[in-house]
């Protein structure tokens, strides 16, 4: 069973507090990365089918979703390879009910039983929704099969990093 939803305004300010540190946050991110190895990995694996750019960005955005359970605080565990597959599998199971006439980030914020919600609207939001005025020079615009793909392993991410996190023992969110 899912975590308590982490709260969306919460959700936005810690992303957007990573983004906001630029370089400062590449060290917090390596370190993140690193105790999350077999998470990485599964990431590293894809690289070839959605190419190096986007793998780059798929790892970035998910030392930016292990960050949000480490700020949010309680215990963080480490995925082990069986968690991420049952995750995975899940995921691509739900993808194949996908139907083909309803836009990809509309299907994916319906299904109802995602963990952490908020966590994987961010994720739509900073693939598909974010403003023109919004985005930075520097920022990597992907296409929309690209976006899916990373959404996905993000998703297959976050069940699994909601499994292994224990929030902190006075932790009651307001949605």
């Amino acid at each position: 069973m899912a975590n308590l939803a982490i709260p969306r305004e919460q959700v936005h300010e810690l992303a957007e507090a990573c983004s906001d540190a630029g370089d400062a946050f590449q060290s917090s991110a390596g370190r993140l990365l690193k105790e999350q190895r077999t998470l990485s990995r599964f990431f590293e694996k894809n690289f070839a089918e959605m190419g190096p750019v986007p793998g780059q960005v798929s790892l970035y955005m998910l030392s930016v979703v292990i960050r949000i359970f480490e700020q949010v605080g309680g215990r963080l565990k480490k995925v082990n390879g069986q968690l991420i597959s049952q995750s995975a599998s899940r995921i691509q199971e739900a993808a194949s009910d996908c139907p083909t006439d309803t836009p990809f980030p509309e299907w994916a914020k319906s299904v109802e039983w995602r963990a952490q919600p908020h966590i994987l609207d961010e994720v739509i939001w900073a693939l598909y929704e974010r403003e023109d005025e919004e985005e930075k020079e520097e920022e990597v615009k992907m296409d929309d099969g690209q976006s899916a793909m990373i959404y996905m392993m993000l998703w297959a991410a976050v069940e699994a990093l909601d499994a292994r996190w224990s929030p902190p023992s006075n932790w009651a969110p307001e949605a």
